[in-house]
C-alpha cells in the first residue's frame, strides 16, 4: 500500500469512528433483518431492558458520549462483585451510583428491600445516558407551573400519604406502570413484540399491560377521549416501526418520574393532553432492538427530549406479573395510616 493510501484509509476509518461512533465497525453491519410473511420486518420475541445506562448522563462523564472498553470492562467487574455480595436490590440508576461510590443505598431502609437476588443480571451497554438531545444527556428544564405542580404534589403525599387509595401511586394500585413502560430497567422489564398483518402487539411484563397499535389506515379518537396509555397508530420507515401516541390521560404519569430541584416529578405539568410520544422501534442485529422515544411535553417540559434504551433478545419467555399491592397490600396500606393518624391523636391527648 502506498503511503497515499494508506493516509486515505486512516483518515477514512477516522472519520467513520467519529460519525458512527463505537458501532462503526460492527460486526452486523452488513445484517438483513428478517421478515413476517407480511414482508415487514420481523420483530417478533421477548425482549429486554436490564441495561444498567442511566436517563441522565452523571457528571462524572462530563461530555463523554460513549464508554470506552476499559469503562465496560470496570462496571462489568463491580457489578458482579455488588451482586456477589448479596446485598439490598438496585433499581433504575442505582446499579451504576453503587459501582462507582462503592456504596449500595437501599431502595427502601424504612421496612426492608428485596435483596439483589431478586434482580436479574443487568447489561452495560455504551452509551453514558439514554438521553440522545439535549446534547448534553440531560432532561430539559421543566416549566415553572410543572415545577409548582410537582411542589403541590410532593407536599400533599407528606401531608395526606393515604387518605384514601386514590393518594397511592398508579403502580402500586396496579394500574399500569405506563405505556410505554421503558424506564424501570433490571426489574420485570421485559417485552415481547408480536406481528400481523394489520397490527403490532407489545407486551409489558409488569401488570402486563398490552399495547395494541394498528398499522393501517384507522381514524384517530377524538380528543376528548383519554386513555391511560393513550391512542397510538404505527407505520413502516424503512424497517423502523415508527409508533405516534396521542390522547393521554391526565391522570397518567410522566413518561420518565424523576428528581428535579429536590422534587419528584411523577405527575404531568399543565397540557397533559397535549402530551405525545414518537417511537422508533429498529432490529439492528439478531438479538438487539434499538428503541428510542420522543417525548414531547409542553406542559412539562421546555423542549421535546429524545431517549434510546438497548433492548436485547431473551431466550425465556415473560411469567406472570402477580401485582398483590393493589389488592389486600392497599387494605394494609389504608389500615397502617389509620393507625397513625390513631396514634397521633392519642398522643395530642395526653399531652
Amino acid at each position: 500500500m502506498t503511503l497515499y493510501k494508506f493516509k486515505f484509509m486512516a483518515l477514512l476509518y477516522t472519520l467513520l469512528f467519529f460519525v458512527l461512533g463505537p458501532y462503526a465497525f460492527s460486526d452486523d453491519t452488513q445484517w438483513v433483518a428478517p421478515r413476517t410473511i407480511d414482508g415487514h420486518p420481523d420483530l417478533q420475541g421477548v425482549w429486554a431492558n436490564n441495561t444498567i445506562t442511566p436517563l441522565e448522563r452523571p457528571e462524572v462523564f462530563g461530555d463523554k458520549e460513549f464508554l470506552t472498553d476499559d469503562d465496560i470492562a470496570f462496571l462489568n467487574r463491580r457489578i458482579n462483585e455488588i451482586q456477589s455480595e448479596g446485598s439490598d436490590a438496585l433499581f433504575v440508576d442505582g446499579v451504576l451510583e453503587a459501582a462507582f461510590s462503592g456504596e449500595v443505598v437501599s431502595y427502601d431502609p424504612s421496612t426492608g428491600n428485596y435483596d439483589s437476588q431478586w434482580m436479574v443480571d443487568r447489561t452495560v451497554h455504551r452509551r453514558t445516558s439514554q438521553i440522545l438531545d439535549p446534547s448534553n444527556g440531560r432532561l430539559p428544564e421543566m416549566t415553572r407551573e410543572a415545577l409548582a405542580l410537582a411542589q403541590e404534589y410532593e407536599t400533599r403525599q407528606i401531608e395526606h400519604p393515604a387518605d384514601s387509595w386514590l393518594d397511592r401511586p398508579l403502580t402500586e394500585r396496579c394500574i399500569t406502570f405506563g405505556g410505554p413502560d421503558i424506564w424501570f430497567a433490571g426489574y420485570n422489564s421485559y417485552w415481547q413484540i408480536v406481528q400481523s398483518k394489520d397490527s403490532v402487539a407489545i407486551i409489558q411484563e409488569k401488570i402486563h399491560d398490552v399495547r395494541v397499535i394498528p398499522i393501517v389506515d384507522k381514524p384517530q379518537l377524538d380528543r376528548k377521549i383519554n386513555l391511560w396509555h393513550g391512542d397510538s397508530r404505527g407505520w413502516w420507515d424503512g424497517d423502523t416501526l415508527v409508533i405516534e401516541t396521542t390522547n393521554i390521560s391526565e391522570k397518567s404519569d410522566l413518561l420518565h418520574a424523576v428528581t428535579t430541584d429536590g422534587l419528584l416529578a411523577r405527575r404531568p405539568g399543565p397540557k397533559a393532553s397535549e402530551r405525545k410520544y414518537t417511537e422508533r422501534i429498529t432490529r439492528v442485529s439478531e438479538k438487539v432492538i434499538r428503541y428510542q422515544i420522543t417525548n414531547s411535553d409542553p406542559g412539562t417540559y421546555t423542549q421535546p427530549y429524545t431517549a434510546e434504551v438497548i433492548l436485547d433478545y431473551a431466550e425465556d419467555p415473560i411469567f406472570e406479573y402477580a401485582c398483590h399491592e393493589g389488592n389486600y397490600g392497599m387494605t394494609y396500606i389504608l389500615s397502617g395510616h389509620r393507625a397513625q393518624e390513631r396514634f397521633a391523636r392519642e398522643a395530642e391527648t395526653q399531652n
